[in-house]
């Protein structure tokens, strides 16, 4: 939460605490021998507090004192005074009500000093600032003991019984099970990752059983108890960078809420296991073909546009794309997400690719009917291992945004031959969406119907090919209308043949995992698919890895494949001799 200046801070605690000791000390000298009751003079922690912490939370979402100046009593559990913190602190009732609706802890909007163990009376305004219950402004914090100790309460998500986080507000918990890094992406930005329990979270409509309401209730964010964007350490980063799938046990902390979520403040370091440890190359395959479909996330060649900004970040881009194709090395390869540029785009990657793997070693296909997009699909190609049978095709149906890439190919030892269909379904985003396009609340998200009419007619192609195997990003999950359409239609998903339900996904959004990259091959040509994997090299690895330069510690880009784009490339074998 954004704040304004700290008070002044005039001592530490260990120097005011020593002060007020060598105070006593000499208050005490200097009235020995005077009468008894010249030396009781009245303490600020003589007077009480006038309302206990769970009666200011109330049992609903805001307090019922809302408005009004309370004093009352706890221990400090945990203290983010400084200026690049919350500026505050959090108090917790030892003796807490018996009624679980009620919360026993409250934040206090204070710079006066405080440490973790003080037992303090704390007299301020009770009010709800973006939905948090706090003290603001407060008129006297008074410390009056210390080294007191407030157990964490010991919670487990989901909560029983539909309980919501409300009841927790301002405490100091901790949970005893193993949580799961299963969001990232705003852990450079802001200090934030969200776990949850039962493994990392998978969208509902991916086939995997989840349903949003219990992933709702499973999930955690942990934050760092800061203000500052871009911060120059980032948590769990050191010795190795947190990918999603690595867990943790034993989460403590204080529950905070802001910017519309709660949020644990842990007052313990969070040690993560890599549990998801980074795969250095793609699992076997096998087959004497194989076949790829990678979205680049905007691969382009002029600047300043949905790709790099600078020539800095366009070799940044490049070297980290070069090296996700090399690690992949496959012989076809469908691409998404490349500039509509004619071929400079497309021709620049593999000139690049050629150098790393040596003259000649690629070729791309020349798009006949590329769209008007300022992105198209691509397809590159191996000449050593498959040749171009016939021209490439392509399909000015208007339900098109950017048009499919059709080729037949025939492998170089072998007498099978396949035809690839690259293709690029329409975003799931909202911009422009209107009657069936719109949100229909299913889950699909809009432009569903838009991708299922996409997806017809890319089963008509598919029908008239020879050895179909359609790639591509479809925007759709693995349980959704438009991927049902295709398998309707006969063709056959091979992630879901080869590939284990809880390494099934190619992105995440929102913190939840998915398939949108998929690979469906004829009936015919499946049964010479020898493996399928996804090799994730992206999806769980933090956004600050990537390419660009604006929000990233320079010390963390590596010219290597982990976070080359946002979507996991898709990779699968073909025995065709």
């Amino acid at each position: 939460m954004v704040r304004g200046p700290p008070s002044a801070r005039p001592y530490p605690p260990a120097m005011r605490r020593t002060a007020a000791a060598l105070a006593a000390v000499l208050t005490a000298g200097l009235t020995a021998g005077a009468p008894a009751a010249a030396a009781a003079e009245p303490s600020a922690c003589d007077t009480p507090a006038d309302h206990r912490i769970a009666d200011v939370q109330g049992g609903g979402g805001a307090s019922p004192v809302a408005g009004r100046t309370v004093r009352v009593e706890g221990v400090v559990t945990a203290d983010f005074q400084r200026s690049d913190q919350l500026k505050g602190f959090f108090v917790q009732d030892p003796a807490p009500d018996r009624d679980p609706a009620t919360s026993d802890g409250i934040f206090v909007y204070s710079t006066t000093e405080v440490a973790a163990g003080d037992r303090v009376l704390v007299t301020g305004k009770a009010v709800e600032y973006n939905g948090l219950t706090e003290l603001s402004p407060v008129s006297a914090v008074d410390v009056c003991g210390t080294r007191s100790r407030i157990a964490p309460a010991r919670v487990r998500l989901p909560l029983r019984d539909g309980a919501t986080l409300e009841r927790y507000e301002g405490m100091l918990l901790r949970f005893e099970q193993r949580l799961t890094a299963t969001e990232t992406y705003t852990l450079g930005r802001y200090g934030e990752v969200t776990v949850s329990a039962g493994g990392r979270l998978f969208q509902p409509t991916d086939g995997h059983g989840s349903t949003q309401e219990r992933n709702d209730a499973s999930r955690l964010l942990v934050d760092d108890a800061s203000n500052v964007q871009n911060p120059d350490t980032i948590p769990y980063t050191d010795p190795r960078v947190l990918r999603i799938g690595d867990s943790t046990y034993g989460l403590t902390g204080v529950l905070n809420y802001g910017f519309g979520k709660y949020r644990l403040e842990p007052t313990r370091t969070a040690h993560f296991a890599g549990t998801n440890p980074r795969p250095a190359k793609p699992r076997h395959v096998g087959g004497d073909v194989r076949v790829a479909s990678f979205n680049t996330l905007n691969w382009f060649t002029t600047l300043n546009k949905r790709g790099a900004d600078t020539a800095e970040e366009q070799e940044r881009q490049l070297a980290k794309l070069t090296a996700a194709l090399k690690g992949l090395d496959a012989d076809v390869v469908g691409l998404m997400e490349v500039e509509n540029n004619g071929d400079t785009a497309v021709k620049a990657l593999v000139d690049r690719l050629n150098q790393a793997a040596g003259p000649g070693t690629y070729a791309w296909v020349r798009h006949p009917y590329p769209g008007t997009d300022e992105i198209h699909v691509a397809l590159i190609y191996r000449p050593a291992k498959v040749t171009p049978s016939g021209a490439a095709r392509s399909s000015e149906d208007p339900i098109f945004d950017r048009p499919p890439l059709v080729q037949t190919f025939r492998p170089a030892r072998g007498t099978t031959p396949f035809t690839m269909i690259v293709n690029h379904f329409k975003s799931k985003g909202c911009d422009g969406a209107q009657g069936p396009d719109k949100d229909q609340g299913d889950g699909q998200s809009c432009y569903n119907a838009r991708r299922v009419a996409q997806a017809k007619a890319i089963s008509a192609i598919a029908a008239g090919a020879q050895n179909p195997l359609v790639v591509g990003d479809l925007n759709a999950y693995a349980s959704e209308d438009p991927v049902k359409v295709l398998t309707g239609a006969g063709l056959v998903g091979q992630t879901e043949r080869f590939v284990r339900p809880d390494e099934r996904y190619s992105y995440v959004f929102d913190g939840q995992a998915g398939e949108l990259d998929h690979v469906l091959a004829g009936r015919s040509l499946s049964r010479r698919v020898t493996g399928a994997t996804i090799w994730h090299v992206n999806s769980d690895e933090p956004v600050f890895l990537d390419y660009n330069t604006e929000f990233n510690p320079a010390r963390f880009y590596r010219p290597d494949a982990f976070r080359s784009s946002d979507h996991d490339p898709v990779l699968l074998g073909l025995r065709l001799r």
